[in-house]
């Protein structure tokens, strides 16, 4: 079931909003309570899909995704450490670029059927990286839209809140192009590339051809 076979941290996150939940019931605090359920709810839903669709998603990339909403929905907004905390945002946009970065190198593999060889590994990497910047711009042009046509203050800053989101988004996206790149050069052994490894393994049927051997 979606619910097993998680690391440690997930199930840590999972009782901490469902402790924040019930005390927010108890203090009659509707928007914790609200935040906290909601929390809870998305981050469940990333293995409820990949149960139904029989995905296996590696157990460090869903604990890592688990603790970024944890870190970007509860965190940010129940405790407002956007405002306390003024790195807090940036580490975040770096964190999901390289998050997207990684959904880009898949991508790029499915399309290759798993094929080591069939594109230079540094071109992958690039797909990886456009991808989490692609994302990060459309965020940011998500961002302005919002503030402008409902006054929000989603950019704070303006131009220096953007521009350091961009850049964190870059970076982000730098290091995801890395680990496909070192996939792609057999340096899968652990961190990131090691991910993007064992989401092949365990995931072959979209991946036919990831076991070829290396053309001469």
């Amino acid at each position: 079931m979606f619910y097993r076979g998680h690391s440690w941290l997930v199930y840590a996150i999972w009782l901490t909003l469902i402790g924040a939940f019930c005390f927010a019931l108890y203090e009659r605090n509707w928007q914790m309570g609200f935040v906290a359920i909601s929390t809870l709810v998305a981050s469940m839903v990333p293995a409820f899909v990949a149960d139904r669709y029989e995905l296996r998603l590696p157990v460090a990339f869903f604990a890592g995704l688990v603790l970024f909403l944890f870190a970007t929905l509860f965190l940010g907004e129940a405790f407002d450490f956007y405002e306390k905390i003024w790195w807090w945002d940036v580490v975040l946009h770096a964190t999901s670029a390289i998050g997207f970065g990684l959904v880009g190198v898949i991508i790029a593999l499915v399309m290759f059927e798993g094929d080591r060889y069939a594109a230079p590994p540094w071109a992958i990497g690039l797909i990886g990286f456009t991808f989490a910047v692609t994302i990060g711009v459309l965020w940011e042009v998500f961002e302005y839209f919002m503030d402008i046509s409902l006054g929000l203050s989603m950019q704070k800053s303006g131009l220096d809140d953007t521009m350091l989101d961009m850049i964190a988004n870059a970076g982000g996206g730098l290091v995801s192009a890395w680990a496909g790149y070192a996939y792609l050069r057999g340096r899968d052994k652990s961190g990131l590339s090691g991910m993007i490894s064992e989401f092949v393994r365990g995931n072959k049927w979209y991946f036919p051809k990831s076991d070829n051997k290396k053309r001469r």
